[in-house]
């Protein structure tokens, strides 16, 4: 259900985001037609009344309340609440994405320290990784409406191979008014030791790191758990729902285009259609939607996260990593930059572009001068046992400088170091001064 459009923004462009507005699933148009198409209805109703069915004192009274609405609707702080809002929900939103369990990382542990290609050995793998997928099945059957209408009971549970009929026995005589996802990591825990215990992992250290792993799978399973727990506060979605719905139903009075020719202030023109206001309705009740749609991002929207595919990848990775690739690696060839010391794999010719010279830091071309250390107040410009390359030229401005500087930061050394200062000619440099070791 994410709608993805990644390739479609990969490169900016003129009006790069124009193919954008075009699409209709998990548009901001899909979300909020209804609403928009009922305030634009009830905005006619009004209009149509005031200009028709009311009496000429009823339409005074009528403008009267339009100026009011209209001069206090702006004292609602519908920016403040609804920005506010929207971001604390897209943060929840993007936390929860990122606490997304993933058994990566424990199936490679698994795959590399449970040693034994034999019947049992391969048992061991697959049930340990079961085990693992189970744990995250259970948590998402508790937060996920799509994944519980895939797996209503445990029936189906036990249906799809996520669990024996006899785990199911074992699951259900334990007693306990909580949430029950914790117990198939207490079996991976029970199984791993009995594992080290008999030697299929043979080290300590890896029995902890595969252990370490779980807690932090555990972890990730319990963060989602508490997002679905511990939502936004009640009171300020409803602060923010009635600021924005007060906001537009006092702009349906205020935003109507009063009579012109009683001279009322800001009302000079009579345009019929308020786009501005419907503008403003859109973008403001679309914001609104925005965080409704993100609040929970395990339901059916266009913009929820595929539990259900999540589900599917981590089961199916997760048993071939540790069955069918289970020590089963390719033969070890050299490889085609063995005797090459400068390896440059080659581009194709749509990506010649993208050949560059490496980034060497950003004072590369500034060339040679003076550089402060820690040692010292100055570091000595690089004069001794350094060689001063020159072309044939009268002009010994910068030579003057560097003798300068030399002089008076190294009183008394000049003597020592007058030789140095003879340039050589040499014709054939193409740089007018160079300073390089020797």
């Amino acid at each position: 259900m994410t709608v993805t459009y990644s390739s479609k923004v990969a490169n900016a462009t003129f009006f790069g985001f124009h193919q954008l507005l075009l699409r209709w699933k998990g548009s901001i148009y899909k979300l909020l037609y209804r609403e928009f198409i009922l305030f634009a209805l009830l905005y006619t109703v009004l209009s149509v009344v005031y200009r028709i069915v009311l009496s000429e004192d009823q339409k005074r009274l009528f403008e009267k309340l339009s100026m009011y609405c209209d001069k206090y609707a702006e004292q609602i702080p519908v920016t403040f609440v609804l920005g506010f809002y929207v971001t604390l929900v897209v943060n929840r939103w993007w936390n929860q994405f990122v606490n997304l369990p993933w058994p990566d990382r424990l199936m490679f542990h698994i795959s590399s320290c449970v040693q034994g290609k034999d019947e049992y050995g391969r048992l061991l793998r697959r049930t340990l990784v079961r085990y693992v997928n189970l744990t995250s099945l259970l948590i998402f059957r508790s937060v996920s409406t799509a994944v519980c209408k895939r797996f209503p009971t445990m029936d189906h549970v036990v249906e799809a191979g996520f669990m024996t009929p006899e785990e199911r026995k074992v699951f259900e005589n334990i007693r306990s008014p909580h949430l029950k996802y914790w117990i198939p990591v207490v079996w991976f825990s029970n199984l791993a030791s009995k594992a080290r215990q008999e030697g299929r992992i043979q080290d300590s250290i890896d029995l902890q790191n595969i252990l370490n792993e779980m807690n932090r799978f555990r972890t990730w399973c319990a963060t989602l758990f508490g997002y679905n727990w511990v939502g936004v506060p009640l009171v300020y979605t409803q602060v923010v729902t009635l600021a924005v719905y007060t906001f537009f139903f006092a702009c349906l009075i205020g935003r109507q285009f009063l009579d012109h020719t009683r001279g009322y202030q800001g009302h000079d023109l009579d345009l019929y259609v308020p786009i501005f206001t419907l503008l403003q309705f859109f973008f403001y009740c679309g914001w609104l939607k925005v965080a409704e749609q993100l609040i929970n991002p395990f339901g059916d929207d266009d913009d929820d996260f595929e539990a259900n595919w999540i589900i599917d990848r981590n089961l199916q990775v997760s048993l071939l990593a540790v069955d069918e690739m289970h020590m089963n690696m390719p033969h070890m060839t050299k490889d085609i930059y063995w005797n090459d010391c400068d390896a440059r794999p080659p581009y194709t010719l749509a990506a010649a572009d993208y050949c560059i010279p490496s980034f060497l830091g950003s004072t590369t071309d500034m060339g040679s001068g003076i550089k402060f250390s820690g040692s010292c107040t100055y570091q000595r410009f690089l004069f001794n046992n350094l060689y001063i390359k020159t072309q044939l030229s009268t002009d010994y401005s910068d030579l003057i400088f560097y003798v300068f500087c030399w002089s008076f930061l190294n009183p008394g050394s000049m003597q020592d170091q007058r030789s140095m200062f003879h340039p050589p000619r040499c014709s054939c440099l193409s740089l007018p001064w160079t300073l390089c070791p020797p």
